[in-house]
């Protein structure tokens, strides 16, 4: 009986010591002449489609899907800043009115909200919470919002549209149009 016993404990000790001794020994390089083509062994794993990872990924396969996502999100981006621009422009002539948010008249922060509304994203109603609700950036790019300052508060708001101007509204018996920014007293702000 006692011999039985240990040869059952000696398994129990022998069977974790090999796979341990196996998942931390080193791989052979298989290409030690050339890091780029490099193989990163992958132990089995779940994927994101929910099955086991059977293959190993190569170093240039793991860039190459890096940059895949990287193009793809800045198409999504480009897609978005389109569809921003285009719908600012479709309120071209709409006529200011302190207040309203659209779709037939608009105040400065109200144009920003219903454009970006339209678009997908949810920003808040004045020009200091939206100020809040934005990443600034010091290289304004289209689409992000153009903030004016003056002692210290924002006090109005507008849709950069390249070569410094941009898409708003900007008081009483003009209607919302582009225009040159007028002022050095601004920031700019990007929509998360």
């Amino acid at each position: 009986m006692s011999t039985l016993v240990s040869r059952a404990a000696a398994r129990l000790l022998v069977v974790p010591v090999l796979a341990s001794a196996c998942l931390f020994t080193p791989a052979p390089q298989a290409h030690a002449d050339d890091p780029d083509r490099a193989v990163l062994h992958v132990l089995p794993a779940e994927t994101a489609e929910g099955g086991a990872a059977d293959q190993p990924q190569t170093a240039d396969t793991a860039a190459q899907n890096k940059a895949e996502k990287a193009h793809k999100a800045k198409k999504r981006a480009a897609k978005r800043v389109a569809r921003v621009m285009a719908t600012v422009r479709s309120r071209a002539g709409k006529p200011y009115v302190y207040g309203a948010a659209g779709p037939n008249a608009f105040d400065c922060s109200g144009l920003v909200q219903w454009t970006y509304r339209h678009v997908g994203k949810n920003l808040p109603r004045t020009s200091g919470a939206q100020a809040g609700a934005t990443r600034r950036v010091g290289r304004p790019q289209v689409g992000d919002l153009v903030f004016f300052t003056s002692g210290g508060r924002v006090y109005h708001v507008g849709i950069y549209a390249g070569n410094h101007t941009l898409w708003h509204a900007s008081r009483p018996g003009v209607p919302v149009r582009r225009d040159r920014i007028w002022s050095g007293s601004v920031f700019y702000g990007r929509v998360r």
